[in-house]
């Protein structure tokens, strides 16, 4: 698809500079709330001046409870080298948004007593010092010695990491041991250094996920299909396949899929190498078939650990421990499949 493609293009060029909208972080992070109570939440892939990330958990800091918020940015992003200020109004000195910096939040009150706490607020704190606006020694990288160091204080991640660095990422929240809830790509799930994160359930996606539109700097090519310029002259490029991966816990996670379907081995026919049966959608898995199952890689934003096991994945093409065989049905090369099967199956078996 051509939201796939600019994901390639993203990847290949090493342009990962894609801002996520407001509406995106607020749609996924209310389902989340319970996990922020007196936790030092770190955004470390996030210009404080442009990153909706950092807007969202300033204006929600007292209402999540939050600690403590660091956000950080990087010597080699566009925002860090064009952009004023995160406020509209009035904006800071110009030096500051020249190198990297970073940017902690420890209290957030309603300072000019108009009613609400919002982001006017944060800047009076900035520019009074009870938070501190101060300036990176490093290139403020995520894998630099000073980051990390930023990174062990921290108890949640939440950003947008960079796509074409995604495996790097997501190794060094392994590595250290930290809960988050960060933005990838569903193709994610069969990296041979991710997926056995989620077969060891360790790690699972999120909430939501689809096709989402994201700011973009000017710099960036213009495209035929998925991108568009808005009134304000702001390119943007619609991702596909966009979800979240997470190891903190929801309660959509345990509700049963509704399953309907009824197993016929003239629907439902074996792979050619491996046992088990080919489910082309997700919707039409049957609820009285208690062997393995192969299904599209899209069933991981529906997968309840209650209700299956994940088996493996055939034809992932990354070399890992838990692909199979190759996802073929009668000489027919298919795309990759999770192997899952019933736990109700399995405890019968």
């Amino acid at each position: 698809m051509a939201g796939n493609k600019n994901l390639n293009d993203s990847a290949r060029n090493k342009q990962d500079e894609f801002y996520t909208q407001l509406s995106l972080i607020e749609n996924e992070l209310r389902h989340y709330k319970a996990h922020f109570t007196g936790k030092v939440v770190l955004c470390n892939c996030d210009d404080p001046y442009e990153s909706n990330f950092f807007k969202y958990f300033a204006i929600n800091f007292n209402f999540l409870g939050i600690k403590k918020l660091i956000a950080t940015c990087y010597m080699g992003s566009p925002i860090a080298s064009t952009q004023l200020t995160l406020f509209d109004d009035e904006p800071i000195d110009d030096k500051t948004t020249k190198t990297p910096h970073k940017i902690v939040i420890s209290e957030v009150d309603d300072y000019n007593l108009d009613g609400r706490v919002d982001l006017l607020d944060v800047e009076y704190l900035l520019r009074n010092e009870k938070n501190t606006l101060t300036r990176l020694q490093g290139d403020g990288d995520f894998r630099s010695k000073e980051c990390i160091e930023l990174l062990k204080q921290a108890d949640i991640v939440v950003t947008n990491p960079p796509f074409s660095l995604f495996r790097d990422y997501m190794a060094q929240l392994t590595e250290y041991n930290k809960n988050f809830l960060i933005i990838g790509n569903l193709n994610a799930v069969k990296y041979k250094e991710i997926l056995p994160l989620f077969m060891t359930d360790k790690v699972w996606l999120g909430n939501n996920s689809g096709h989402y539109w994201f700011k973009v700097p000017d710099t960036y090519e213009e495209k035929s299909t998925d991108f568009k310029i808005d009134e304000t002259g702001q390119k943007w490029r619609r991702m596909g396949n966009i979800c979240w991966f997470t190891n903190l816990d929801f309660e959509k996670r345990h509700e049963d899929m509704t399953l309907f379907r009824t197993y016929s081995p003239e629907i439902y026919p074996k792979y050619d190498d491996y046992e088990a049966i080919e489910v082309s959608k997700t919707a039409d898995i049957p609820c009285d078939y208690d062997g393995v199952i192969g299904v599209p890689i899209t069933f991981m934003t529906r997968h309840n650990p209650e209700q299956f096991s994940l088996i493996g994945v055939l034809n992932s093409g990354s070399g890992n421990e838990y692909d199979y065989a190759k996802a073929a049905v009668n000489g027919k090369q298919l795309y990759a499949r999770i192997l899952i099967r019933r736990k109700q199956g399995e405890d019968e078996n």
